[in-house]
């Protein structure tokens, strides 16, 4: 089998990785504020690290674990808040104001 290994393509008929992403993105916006704000709050904490003087580092690590998760926690609440507003509350306004 003489495959090029340079370069490698996904069969016909399939997505490359980069238009699922954006796909996802067009999908649901949250989902990447929610990955760019772990990151954020993950490279801060990490950058603080120099000066994070007698705190352990498993301490340290910990509360850094914590922030990002709290980031993508609030992201899917955001998301799920929205959700139900557009499909409970919007639309319920817009049924009273056609009758």
């Amino acid at each position: 089998m003489s495959a090029n290994k340079g370069s490698w393509a996904p069969p016909e008929g399939e997505d490359s990785m980069s238009e699922k992403i954006l796909r996802k993105t067009r999908e649901s916006l949250l989902v990447p504020i929610g990955l760019g704000g772990c990151v954020v709050v993950a490279a801060c904490r990490i950058y603080r690290l120099k000066a994070h003087g007698s705190t352990k580092m498993s301490t340290h690590l910990i509360h850094t674990r914590v922030a990002a998760q709290a980031c993508a926690v609030g992201a899917i609440m955001l998301g799920a808040v929205y959700t139900m507003y557009r499909d409970y509350i919007k639309r319920t306004a817009q049924d009273a104001g056609e009758k």
